[in-house]
C-alpha cells in the first residue's frame, strides 16, 4: 500500500524464484454493509481540543478531499485509484443521518503534485483529506495543510510518516508485531529469533518486531539478516540454522512476505531441518496473500495476522456486486476512512473531525474491523491470529470487536 511501508509488496522488486532444492462504476444498490453498525464508532466518544480552522456544520453536506494516485506512470495507480473511490462512494452510500461531499483529486503519485491538489481540496471547501497512498505524498500533504488546521487520514502502513496532522490507516507492521508475539507469548513461544532482510524495509519491520517484543514481554534471542536475492539467502542460510540452534529460540519470525524471501525461506529452511514443531514459524505479513502462499509446505502450521476475514469476505463480496471485480487488497481503507468520518460527523459537533475527535478511544468499525487512531498518528487494529493447514487457512483466534483498554 505504500511503497516506502515495508507490509506490503514493493513495488520496484520482483519477488525471488524458489530455489531448487530437495472502472468508476455507481454502486448498484444501497444497504448497511456488514451490518457495521451504520458505520457507527464503537462507543462514546468524547469531543474537544479541535485543531481544525473552523466549526463544521454536520447538518450540511460536508466536503471530504479524496486524494487518490491517478495519473500516475506507475502501472497499476490508476485502477487502485479507482478502487479506492470505489469503495469509499459504498461507504457513503451506508451512511444514516450524514452528509458527504466527496471530492476526487489526482496526485499522480508525485508528492509535489499531491501537496498542490491538497491545498486545492481545502482551497475548494474540504474539510479532511483521505489518502493519499505514498508515505512521501503524505508527508508534503500534511505539511501542506497542517498551518489550515486539516487532518489527514493516509492509506500508508508506514508509521514513519504518522504525526501532528496525519494518521495512517494501513495496517502497520507495529500492529501485526505486537499481535502475533502476544499470541506466542500466551502459548509458550516467547523466546524468538527474528530473521530479515539488509534492506531500509526490513530495518523498519525488523525495528517494528524488537518495539513489539518491549511492549509484550516476548524475549528475541537472536536476529540474522540476509541480502535480498537468492545468493543473499544461501549465502546466510548456514548462520540462521546454527543461531536458530544455539540460542534457544521457540519461535522463528520473518519479516519477509510473499512477493520477497519468504518462499523461499520457507523452503530451504526446513530442508536444513529448521521446522515445525521444533520452531513456531511466524510473520509480521499476510500469508493468504496471495492465496498461492498458503501451498507452501514450509509454512503449514506457521502463524500470521490479518483483519476479520469475515468482515473483509463481505466487503469484498459487496464491491464485487457493485462493480463487477474483485477489490484491491487495500481498497477498504477507504471505506474505513469514510467509517470514521462519518461516524464522527453524526455526533453533530462542530468538532467532529479535530485531532482529538479522531483518536477517540472507543475507535471505529470498518470492513477490516475495528480500528482507532492513538496518539502518535499510527493506529491499532483488531486483527486475527491464523495458521494455514492443508494448504488453507484456519483462524486460531479471532479478531476482537472491540477495544478492551484504551490507546496509547
Amino acid at each position: 500500500m505504500d511503497s516506502e511501508a515495508p507490509a506490503r509488496k514493493r513495488q520496484d522488486r520482483q519477488p525471488l524464484s524458489i530455489l531448487s532444492s530437495t472502472a468508476l462504476a455507481a454502486p448498484t444498490r444501497r444497504g448497511a454493509l456488514l451490518g457495521l453498525l451504520s458505520l457507527a464508532a464503537c462507543g462514546p466518544i468524547a469531543l474537544g481540543g479541535s485543531r481544525n480552522a473552523a466549526p463544521i456544520n454536520t447538518a450540511a453536506p460536508v466536503a471530504v478531499g479524496l486524494l487518490v494516485p491517478s495519473g500516475s506512470t506507475t502501472q497499476g495507480n490508476d485502477i487502485l485509484a479507482a478502487n479506492l473511490e470505489n469503495a469509499a462512494r459504498l461507504a457513503i452510500a451506508d451512511l444514516e443521518g450524514v452528509q458527504i461531499d466527496l471530492r476526487v483529486y489526482a496526485t499522480q503519485g508525485d508528492p509535489t503534485i499531491a501537496a498542490q491538489v491538497a491545498r486545492q481540496a481545502v482551497d475548494e471547501g474540504a474539510r479532511i483529506l483521505l489518502g493519499p497512498v505514498h508515505g512521501a505524498e503524505a508527508s508534503a500533504v500534511g505539511t501542506a495543510v497542517a498551518a489550515l488546521g486539516i487532518n489527514v487520514l493516509a492509506f500508508s502502513n508506514n508509521p514513519a510518516i504518522a504525526g501532528n496532522n496525519v494518521f495512517v490507516l494501513g495496517l502497520t507492521p507495529d500492529n501485526a508485531a505486537r499481535r502475533v508475539l502476544s499470541y506466542a507469548m500466551a502459548n509458550n513461544r516467547g523466546r524468538v529469533m527474528i530473521i530479515g532482510e539488509r534492506t531500509s524495509a526490513g530495518e523498519l519491520m525488523m525495528a517494528s518486531v524488537n518495539r513489539a517484543a518491549a511492549e509484550t514481554g516476548a524475549q528475541i534471542v537472536a536476529t540474522e539478516t540476509y541480502d535480498f536475492s537468492q545468493q543473499g539467502i544461501v549465502a546466510a542460510l548456514p548462520q540462521m540454522a546454527s543461531s536458530a540452534r544455539s540460542s534457544g529460540a521457540q519461535s522463528i519470525l520473518f519479516t519477509a512476505d510473499s512477493a520477497g524471501a519468504l518462499p523461499v525461506l520457507a523452503q530451504l529452511l526446513p530442508d536444513n531441518r529448521i521446522a515445525y514443531p521444533q520452531f513456531q514459524f511466524m510473520g509480521v505479513t499476510q500469508w493468504n496473500i496471495p492465496p498461492a502462499t498458503l501451498q507452501l509446505r514450509g509454512l503449514q502450521d506457521g502463524w500470521f495476522t490479518l483483519p476479520d476475514p469475515g468482515v473483509t469476505q463481505q466487503f469484498e463480496s459487496r464491491y464485487a456486486a457493485a462493480y463487477g471485480a474483485t477489490p484491491h487488497p487495500i481498497a477498504g481503507l477507504a471505506y474505513d476512512g469514510i467509517a470514521a468520518i462519518g461516524a464522527l460527523l453524526r455526533t453533530g459537533s462542530n468538532e467532529a473531525l479535530s485531532h482529538s475527535a479522531l483518536r477517540q478511544q472507543s475507535g471505529f468499525v470498518g470492513v477490516n474491523g475495528v480500528f482507532r487512531f492513538l496518539s502518535d498518528g499510527t493506529n491499532e487494529r483488531g486483527l486475527a491470529v491464523a495458521t494455514i493447514r492443508n494448504n488453507a487457512l484456519v483462524i486460531l483466534d479471532p479478531a476482537p470487536r472491540s477495544f478492551a483498554g484504551p490507546g496509547a
